[in-house]
């Protein structure tokens, strides 16, 4: 089986895997790797439990095997029984194993993002499995809490959860129809990770908490004209803008660009791809295409997702 690369506080890679000479990961290696759900399940046993599967009632590492038939292993000493599925994802699932780890390699490799439908179709199960499955997902693909730091890019943007009657809202509200979508707020680091928020109003109230929450002081940030950004000064940050609304998109090193590619790919993967959403997903929708922006120089997505799949199993798994 393909070694699973192993990342560090600062993301780096800490374990040198055959991915990192191939640079990625086909549908061959997939099947190669997770042929049936047994293997998915001891693959994520052996990553869920490293040092040994911890036994609650023997209060340490313990042998353990699989109960035939059962996603359960039980104790060797003891008897008490434990499903590395608890606290995943996959967690009251009856859906295949497999089917899981396919779905996730589908949501991770796709740039423009996969619809419910195609799911629905390659995995063969109803449209709510597959609509479940995909929100599941993007659980794992929230952005860490750890601040952003060095030149931070900044903007806000109008997100339209059906993009096709823009042109109708455009008829109705005149040439400032943009500003009746869904407003969605981005920090990007340049070289490094992107953060988006779903917002109801994006005034200084709203931003400036929102951005000493997630930037460290002394930080130098990068904004368009915004009034609302002028006050950054006064909280330790160092702010430089661009006039957009005069045709001014570059001052020296001060641009957006970046987090405007991010806005790019976000709205054609929604026109092209999920042609409509509900307004209350919009900030999970983001955050997806946000997570594979920020992971976009990976050996690869697939198993850079993967590593997530225990983020909420440590209260289960004492061993990790």
């Amino acid at each position: 089986m393909t070694q699973l690369p192993k990342y560090n506080k600062n993301g780096k890679t800490t374990v040198v895997s055959k991915l990192s000479t191939r640079m990625k990961y086909t549908v061959t290696d997939f099947m190669s790797d997770f042929p049936d759900d047994d293997a998915c399940l001891d693959w994520l046993v052996n990553y869920l439990y490293p040092h040994g599967v911890f036994c609650i009632q023997c209060d340490r590492s313990t042998r353990h095997y699989r109960i035939k038939k059962r996603k359960v292993y039980s104790c060797s000493k003891c008897g008490w029984q434990v499903s590395p599925m608890a606290g995943t994802i996959f967690h009251g699932s009856r859906t295949p194993l497999r089917l899981w780890f396919y779905a996730i390699y589908l949501m991770s490799t796709n740039k423009a993002g996969t619809s419910a439908k195609q799911i629905e179709r390659e995995l063969g199960v109803t449209y709510k499995t597959a609509w479940r499955m995909m929100h599941q997902i993007r659980t794992m693909m929230e952005a860490p809490d750890e601040q952003l730091e060095g030149e931070v890019e900044i903007d806000e943007t109008y997100v339209h959860a059906n993009t096709f009657k823009r042109s109708s809202a455009r008829k109705r509200y005149g040439f400032d129809a943009r500003r009746s979508g869904e407003i969605v707020v981005g920090m990007v680091q340049r070289g490094g990770a992107v953060k988006v928020w779903h917002v109801k109003a994006a005034g200084s109230r709203v931003l400036v908490p929102m951005i000493r929450q997630n930037v460290k002081p002394g930080t130098l940030i990068h904004t368009d004209g915004y009034i609302a950004y002028r006050k950054l000064p006064n909280w330790g940050y160092e702010h430089r803008w661009t006039e957009h609304g005069k045709g001014e998109y570059y001052r020296e090193d001060s641009y957006t660009q970046n987090i405007e590619n991010v806005w790019s790919h976000f709205k054609r993967g929604i026109r092209g791809v999920y042609r409509h959403i509900a307004p209350k997903y919009v900030g999970a929708y983001a955050n997806e295409f946000a997570w594979r922006y920020s992971n976009r120089n990976r050996a690869s997505m697939f198993w850079a997702l993967m590593c997530r799949v225990g983020k909420k199993h440590k209260q289960y798994a004492r061993g990790v």
